[in-house]
């Protein structure tokens, strides 16, 4: 499982990357959103599933980390997807006024020659 997490990872960055670098804004704003999501999967998956262990402390276990999991990969993720959210919603009012403004989605805001 770790090498189809791992595959999974390196193509949605990759794919993120890739939008990126192209040159209408629309792709790049979803470059930027896969680029989010495959940081948010390595975070999360930097955290480690752990099965039947509590996210708080409980008196009766002591403070033994072996007993715990770690609850601050889950919640950088989630604050990361929430900022994430924002932003891509922020990203699309910003491309649709340079639409409106411009008339192209061009992310230099003219289309390119054609010959």
């Amino acid at each position: 499982m770790e090498i189809v997490l791992a595959l999974a990872i390196g193509i949605m960055g990759g794919s993120g990357v890739y939008l990126l670098l192209r040159p209408r804004t629309f792709q790049v704003i979803i470059g930027l959103s896969l680029l989010a999501y495959a940081v948010n999967l390595f975070i999360f998956s930097m955290g480690r599933l752990n099965l039947g262990r509590a996210p708080v402390i409980v008196p009766s276990h002591g403070s033994n980390p072996a007993f715990y999991a770690d609850p601050v990969p889950q919640a950088l993720v989630l604050t990361a997807i929430v900022i994430g959210f924002a932003t891509t919603a922020l990203f699309l009012v910003v491309l649709l006024a340079s639409r409106g403004l411009t008339g192209t989605d061009h992310v230099d805001g003219r289309e390119p020659e054609q010959e």
